[in-house]
C-alpha cells in the first residue's frame, strides 16, 4: 500500500488543489471533529450524571432493604442483623425505622421523612453523617446523637431543610407524629422536642431538603411502636451484586422477609439515563454521518479534478484496485485526522469542565451543584471505530468511479 498511500497524501497536501476543494476538505475534517467531540462530551456528561447520582444515592441509602410485609414490624432485628453480618458479602447491616412527621420551629413547619437509626452503625456507613456542621462554620465533625444536659434528644437535619426553617445547630425543634395516642379526649398526636445537634450535606437535593435523623429509641418513642423497626438496611462489599444477593439475604434473615435493592428502587431513574445515552449517541452521531457526506463530496470532486492523473497512472501500469485504494486511503485519512482532533478536543473539554466545575447548576432542580463529566476512555474506541467506518463507507462510490475511468477516453485529445 506504499504507492497508494504516497499518492493519496500527495493529493491531500497538493498546493495546486483548487481553493474550493481545499476549503471543502478542511470543512470535512472540521465536521468529523465536531461530531466526534460533541459525542464525547455528551456521553461523558451522561455518564457523569449517572455516577454522581449513584454516589449520592448510595451515600445515604442501603444496597439492600429487608422488610417483613404484613407484619407490624421487625422485633428480632438485633438477631437478624447478627445473622446478616456473618455473611462474607455483607459489609454492614443496621436497623432503621421510617416515618413521616411534622417538623416545626419558630412558627414555621413542614413535613419531613424522619429516620430512626442506630448511631454507631449509621455513622459508619452513611457518608452524609460522617461530616456534619455542629456549629456555624464548616462541615467537620461526625454526627452527634447524644442528648443534652436536660435529656432532650438529638436530631440532625439536611442543610436545605435547615435553611428553609432558619434553624442552626443548637436550636430546638418539635417533631409531631400523626400516629397519635388515645386519650379521654380522643386521638392526640405524639409530639416531642428535639435539639438540633448537626446539619448534614449529602449533596442530594431530595435528602437535604426532606430528611432528618434521630436515635432509634427516640423514633420508636415518637411513633409509639415499642422496640421494633420496619426495615433492616444492608450494605454489600460489592454493590453491583445486589440483585444476585438480595434473595439469599432475605432467606438468611428468616421467614416472611422480602428484599428490595437500590437498583429496583431507582430503576426508572437509571433506565431513563441509559435511554438518554442511547438517544444522545444516535442523534449526535448524525453529525458525523453528515460529515461523512462531505468526505464523499471531497473525493468525488477530487476524482473529477484528477481524472487525467488517474488516466496517466493507469496507462503507466497502475492496477484499478490501486487506483481505488488511493481514494479510499484519502477518505480514511480525512476521517482519521478529524477523529483524532475530535477526541482530543472532546476529552480535553470534558476534563477541564470536570476538574474546574465550569458549568454550575441549580441543585434544587438537578440534584447536583455542577455538570459532572465521567471520562470513559473505552468510549473512545467505539466512537473512533464508528467515525472511521462512516468515512470509509463514504469512499466506496467515488473510489469505484475512479477505478472505472477509461484512460483512452481521457487522453485521446491530450
Amino acid at each position: 500500500m506504499k504507492f497508494e498511500w504516497r499518492v493519496a497524501v500527495r493529493y491531500l497536501r497538493s498546493p495546486y488543489k483548487p481553493a474550493v476543494l481545499r476549503l471543502i476538505t478542511l470543512l470535512s475534517i472540521a465536521g468529523v471533529a465536531a461530531g466526534v467531540a460533541t459525542l464525547v462530551v455528551a456521553l461523558a456528561m451522561n455518564s457523569g450524571f449517572r455516577r454522581a447520582i449513584q454516589e449520592r444515592l448510595l451515600g445515604v441509602t442501603a444496597h439492600v432493604n429487608l422488610t417483613r410485609p404484613g407484619a407490624d414490624g421487625i422485633r428480632d432485628y438485633a438477631a437478624v442483623c447478627d445473622r446478616l453480618r456473618a455473611q462474607e458479602s455483607v459489609r454492614a447491616a443496621a436497623p432503621a425505622i421510617y416515618q413521616t412527621v411534622l417538623l416545626s420551629s419558630g412558627g414555621r413547619a413542614r413535613g419531613v421523612v424522619l429516620k430512626g437509626v442506630a448511631p454507631a452503625l449509621e455513622v459508619e456507613t452513611n457518608q452524609a453523617l460522617r461530616q456534619v456542621r455542629q456549629s456555624i462554620g464548616k462541615y467537620s465533625a461526625p454526627a452527634d446523637f447524644s442528648a443534652d444536659k436536660d435529656g432532650i434528644e438529638a436530631v440532625l437535619l439536611g442543610h436545605l431543610l435547615a435553611e428553609e426553617l432558619r434553624v442552626t445547630p443548637g436550636a430546638y425543634v418539635t417533631l409531631t407524629s400523626p400516629q397519635g395516642r388515645l386519650t379521654p379526649f380522643g386521638m392526640v398526636p405524639r409530639a416531642r422536642r428535639f435539639r438540633v445537634t448537626g446539619i448534614f450535606d449529602s449533596g442530594f437535593y431530595d435528602y437535604d431538603t426532606n430528611w432528618a435523623f434521630v436515635d432509634l429509641a427516640a423514633a420508636q418513642g415518637l411513633a409509639g411502636t415499642g422496640d421494633l423497626v420496619n426495615v433492616i438496611e444492608v450494605r454489600l462489599a460489592q454493590l453491583d451484586r445486589a440483585d444476585e444477593l438480595a434473595p439469599q439475604l432475605a432467606a438468611r434473615a428468616g421467614a416472611g422477609f422480602s428484599a428490595s435493592t437500590w437498583m429496583e428502587q431507582n430503576r426508572a431513574l437509571f433506565r431513563a439515563l441509559r435511554l438518554e445515552k442511547l438517544v444522545t449517541g444516535i442523534f449526535i452521531g448524525l453529525i458525523t454521518f453528515v460529515a461523512g457526506l462531505n468526505v464523499l463530496v471531497v473525493l468525488a470532486m477530487t476524482v473529477t479534478e484528477k481524472a487525467r492523473d488517474i488516466a496517466v497512472l493507469v496507462a503507466m501500469g497502475a492496477r484499478r484496485d490501486q487506483v481505488r485504494n488511493i481514494f479510499v486511503l484519502q477518505g480514511i485519512a480525512v476521517g482519521a485526522l478529524g477523529t483524532a482532533l475530535g477526541l482530543t478536543a472532546g476529552y480535553g473539554a470534558a476534563w477541564a469542565a470536570e476538574t474546574w466545575r465550569l458549568i454550575p447548576l441549580d441543585p434544587q432542580v438537578y440534584a447536583v451543584p455542577y455538570v459532572p463529566f465521567d471520562l470513559n476512555w473505552a468510549d473512545a474506541l467505539w466512537i473512533a471505530a464508528a467515525s472511521l467506518a462512516i468515512c470509509a463507507a463514504a469512499t466506496v462510490v467515488p473510489s469505484r468511479g475512479a477505478a472505472r475511468l477509461l484512460p483512452v477516453e481521457i487522453l485521446r485529445y491530450e
